[in-house]
């Protein structure tokens, strides 16, 4: 057992664990009350809600949460990534991890939010657009740039 003191009375006990290195066990009850909303999360919820907006969000949400030996430590930043679709929107969440993810190999919530205040991924829509373009053959000058309808 090990037991916990303060000021000389024991306020709790917990059985030891024997085994890995790194091992741990919490009691909820024994988790500050704004540690203890994190323990009502899981990876499958994130994943399932990050998949709401894309694949390159859910993607980044993977990325955060294998990036943490204990998965639970990335719940808080894989929660305020999500937030972020409140204030800007899905999409454009969605088109930042997706910038994110071309250069950086473990995008943190710091480096999307940093992209959607920049305007980064509106710069990605563009050239999607432009992209899309091109390749459907359409004209982008127009008529008007080759000497008008006679083409002389």
């Amino acid at each position: 057992m090990v037991e916990i003191f303060y000021h000389g009375s024991r306020i709790c006990s917990h059985k030891r664990l024997y085994g890995q290195r790194g091992q741990y066990s919490t009691i909820t009850q024994h988790m500050p009350i704004n540690h203890q909303l994190y323990s009502e999360w899981n990876a499958n919820r994130f994943l399932r809600w990050a998949e709401t907006a894309g694949p390159s969000a859910k993607e980044t949400v993977q990325k955060m949460l294998t990036a943490y030996q204990i998965k639970e430590q990335a719940y808080k930043g894989c929660l305020a990534l999500l937030k972020l679709a409140e204030k800007y929107s899905p999409e454009r969440l969605e088109n930042a991890c997706h910038v994110a993810l071309e250069h950086i190999p473990v995008p943190r919530y710091k480096n999307i939010r940093l992209i959607l205040e920049a305007g980064q991924d509106k710069n990605t829509l563009s050239i999607k657009e432009q992209s899309n373009a091109k390749e459907s053959g359409a004209f982008v000058r127009g008529a008007a740039y080759y000497g008008g309808i006679h083409h002389e």
